[in-house]
């Protein structure tokens, strides 16, 4: 065994666990869509797309104040 197939079981590795990272990050990205207080973020995605004065909000806020 040589360096040079020494490095290519190096490399082949490196990007296995690479690809295992990567696709364990974006699991846990779409499993976990509310972050700790409860809040999904994931509505505010389309905020940008509607933008117009006619557009429905995102949260309705209710004119009465909490007390």
């Amino acid at each position: 065994m040589d360096i040079a197939q020494l490095q290519a079981y190096g490399y082949f590795t490196l990007v296995l666990i690479l690809v295992i990272v990567l696709y364990g990050y974006i699991y846990h990205l779409y499993t976990k869509k509310k972050d700790a207080d409860g809040v999904d973020y994931e509505q505010y995605s389309n905020m940008a797309l509607n933008d117009d004065v006619d557009d429905t909000p995102v949260l309705s806020k209710s004119d009465d104040k909490e007390k």
